[in-house]
């Protein structure tokens, strides 16, 4: 009920932009172009977690794209979930989509977003990665991409806050956390891409943990098969350069 009552607050009464304050429109132009796509690029803690997929980032974390993340994730802005879910979408375009086919087909992207902890989605009334999928499945789809979210992860056991944590802390607090549910795999059969998705990466800890649990649970078993990860925002001095090979 509360998430049902927020999202219909943001629909009929006057905001102001969540990302620098704009008033009366829900996201401004500029701070629309910081969530473009058009800063988007590959992204790689350090230290880099055992296991991690390549992961792309749609933009840096700061401003107003930081401000827009929080507003949703912790204030229940929920009609951001378009803007986020557009940009996204853009990241994961930009590691590569699926070709042709309908909807189960063999050129299905499957989005796999990293679940919340029930506390979590109890508290803000509502689970913010798998809002941001669906959003991001719904552009990918208009785009003429064959996209579909499968919720498959879950918690097998309770988990510290992050907040506050290292890096190192992080990954122990997260190991062995994540598991497939049964139907998992029936859900994301016939992908030719699973693409992980989450609002943010920091450490990578719980992309490398979910990561994990996919393949230990043979989500990416079939031929030419293709995990990856995909987030909305990553830290600036997350973003890496593809060094290209020399020519001989």
């Amino acid at each position: 009920m509360r998430g049902w009552w927020q999202e219909l607050a943001g629909l009929v009464l006057p905001v102001d932009c969540a990302g620098c304050g704009a008033v009366r429109v829900l996201v401004c132009a500029e701070c629309r172009d910081a969530l473009s796509g058009a800063g988007e690029g590959p992204v790689r803690p350090s230290p880099r977690p055992a296991g991690l997929p390549v992961v792309r980032a749609a933009a840096v974390y700061e401003g107003a794209v930081r401000s827009l993340l929080l507003a949703h994730k912790e204030r229940g802005a929920l009609p951001l979930a378009g803007v986020l879910g557009a940009a996204l979408a853009a990241a994961v375009l930009a590691g590569g989509a699926g070709g042709s086919g309908g909807a189960g087909g063999a050129g299905d992207v499957v989005l796999v977003p990293v679940p919340s902890a029930r506390r979590q989605v109890r508290a803000r009334g509502h689970d913010p990665a798998r809002r941001i999928a669906l959003a991001a499945a719904g552009r990918l789809r208009r785009a003429g991409v064959p996209a579909r979210v499968a919720p498959v992860l879950g918690l097998r056991r309770a988990v510290a806050d992050q907040a506050g944590l290292g890096a190192r802390q992080r990954r122990e607090n997260l190991t062995g956390a994540l598991g497939v549910r049964g139907g998992g795999r029936r859900l994301t059969a016939g992908a030719a891409r699973i693409v992980l998705v989450d609002d943010l990466i920091t450490t990578g800890a719980t992309l490398a943990e979910a990561a994990r649990a996919a393949r230990a649970a043979g989500l990416v078993a079939g031929p030419g098969a293709v995990l990856g990860a995909a987030v909305v925002a990553a830290p600036a001095d997350s973003f890496r350069r593809i060094e290209r090979a020399p020519r001989v």
